[in-house]
């Protein structure tokens, strides 16, 4: 299983994906317009790995035009773009590979819906691939991922967050380990896919490690921000279903041999990835229900502690209340009293009523009632 790079930059907060992306109305269809952040200083990363048998070349492309004589060899080319930001150059590149406008207006939209398209020539599958924030933060960060495939080519879009889940594969083309290097480019995409999958477990399995915590919480004192964390936790998981439910169907669809660009070879491992993504579905499942149920259990904590509270003061009100009524009635007109004609009796009745208020404040403070 590959583990995701831990991000160690500043990163988009996950609740604004949900939030939709401007896009400037009326354009005409297939209109190519970036809707991710902006990224002006930072450079769009072109490499290639073409192998074929234990052959295998890589070198970073300078030139987009270079990406057509690679499309059209007898080997595997996976040409690989870190970053989208620049149109111009991602145009360059889908025009030298006769990609349809409508495919580069989806590259460029980074709030695709996961998805499979067919062109004559190409396929085309867009999902979403997930990172790690830094040691400070638990949130996730989403990445955009588009793989165009064809007959001898992969040609992957990143966002250009950086780190990804691909090494593995790339030392695998390298060192010429399993059966990668011979087999066509619709196994190459199913390693790619099976990799993106793969690091959802890694992701999951951080949610259950603040699961796990939040219901320690729960148990032993929960707070206002329990709740709030419960709901931070809910929200990204939703977004995550949202990302791999239509995933479902994408891979379903490779997997049925649906294209004469999938192999029979490759339809019992897609099948395998297809099981994969069903797992991830079920995790999910459980985990957005085990955080309702997290909810029920703080509300009825919270009514709980409630409850508690009412009940001692009850108990304080029960013990004061008759001292009350009999002083009421009969007052403090007594004689006999000693501080009754005390010089400093007004002065030290105030103090005592005071230090009694602050007391049973300091008290109320420490079993967290106010």
């Amino acid at each position: 299983m590959n583990t995701p790079k831990v991000i160690k930059r500043p990163y988009i907060q996950l609740r604004r994906l949900f939030k939709p992306k401007k896009k400037t109305a009326g354009l005409p269809p297939g209109s190519p317009v970036y809707t991710g952040e902006v990224k002006k200083d930072e450079k769009i990363n072109v490499s290639l790995i073409d192998y074929k048998g234990h052959i295998v070349n890589e070198k970073v492309i300078n030139n987009p035009k270079e990406c057509r004589v690679y499309t059209e060899n007898d080997s595997i080319s996976w040409i690989d773009v870190d970053g989208i930001h620049d149109v111009e150059l991602v145009q360059n590149i889908t025009n030298s590979i006769n990609i349809h406008p409508l495919v580069v207006e989806d590259i460029l939209n980074v709030d695709q819906r996961s998805k499979l398209d067919e062109y004559d020539g190409y396929i085309y599958i867009v999902l979403k691939m997930f990172h790690i924030g830094n040691s400070n933060s638990s949130e996730i960060i989403p990445e955009q991922v588009s793989i165009i495939f064809g007959k001898n080519f992969v040609v992957t879009f990143q966002e250009g967050i950086e780190g990804d889940t691909f090494q593995e594969i790339r030392n695998r083309i390298r060192s010429n380990k399993g059966i990668i290097n011979k087999m066509t480019s619709d196994y190459l995409v199913y390693t790619i896919i099976d990799s993106i999958i793969d690091s959802y477990f890694t992701i999951l399995e951080s949610f259950g490690d603040r699961i796990e915590k939040l219901e320690e919480e729960l148990v032993n004192n929960p707070q206002k921000q329990t709740l709030t964390e419960i709901y931070s936790i809910k929200r990204e998981m939703l977004y995550i279903r949202k990302s791999v439910w239509p995933l479902r169907e994408a891979i379903s669809r490779l997997e049925r041999g649906e294209s004469e660009l999938v192999s029979r070879n490759t339809h019992l491992y897609l099948r395998d990835v297809y099981d994969h993504t069903i797992n991830v579905l079920d995790t999910i499942e459980t985990y957005r229900d085990m955080l309702s149920g997290m909810i029920d259990i703080y509300l009825s904590s919270i009514s709980n502690r409630l409850n508690e509270t009412m009940k001692y003061l009850a108990l304080i009100s029960t013990i004061f209340i008759p001292m009350t009524f009999i002083a009421s009635i009969y007052g403090m007109n007594f004689e006999m009293m000693p501080e009754l004609h005390w010089l400093h009796g007004y002065w030290f009745a105030l103090g005592l009523m005071a230090a009694i208020g602050i007391g049973f404040f300091i008290y109320f403070k420490k079993k967290k009632w106010v």
